[in-house]
């Protein structure tokens, strides 16, 4: 809860700088954060997601053993985007607050555009690895931060 817990604060940090909420933090086998990031989709590259942005620091940074036996925490399910990446480097487990599936929810609840890429589940993308999550309490700060985010956005026209 401590790694999810910081992942809901770094998606907080995204909000102030733009961006969507969404936070990651890489953890090794040992229990160290290795990386932790958050959305940066701001400056209009949006690639930016922190879990892309971890499969690649991993890629240039761990052995292939070190990547498999580490976790992702994030604030939200991997998007196919992200969970490919995931795949492709060959990390290993992953933590999410929220799913694709209440994402896309929420985003219905709130008149959101949808994203331009299906929010599908992780294993739908990558078989096999294994994912725990949603946890309803952080869901619930998700979804909120989700919310201010569309609001900030709605009022400067940028919805």
């Amino acid at each position: 809860m401590k790694h999810l817990g910081r992942c809901v604060e770094l998606a907080t940090m995204a909000i102030k700088g733009g961006n969507p909420p969404f936070g990651s933090v890489l953890v090794d086998e040992h229990g160290a954060v290795r990386y932790e990031g958050h959305n940066e989709t701001a400056g209009g590259d949006a690639t930016r997601h922190p879990e892309f942005e971890i499969a690649r620091w991993a890629a240039a940074n761990m052995t292939p053993d070190e990547r498999a036996a580490a976790t992702v925490y994030t604030s939200g399910e991997h998007c196919p985007m992200c969970a490919a990446a995931h795949g492709w480097v060959g990390l290993g487990r992953i933590v999410y607050a929220s799913s694709s599936e209440q994402l896309s929810t929420w985003l219905d609840e709130m008149h959101a555009t949808p994203p331009p890429v299906a929010t599908l589940p992780i294993n739908e993308v990558v078989p096999g690895v294994p994912t725990e999550g949603p946890f309803p309490a952080l869901a619930d700060a998700v979804r909120d931060l989700h919310r201010q985010f569309r609001s900030q956005h709605r009022s400067s026209g940028r919805a």
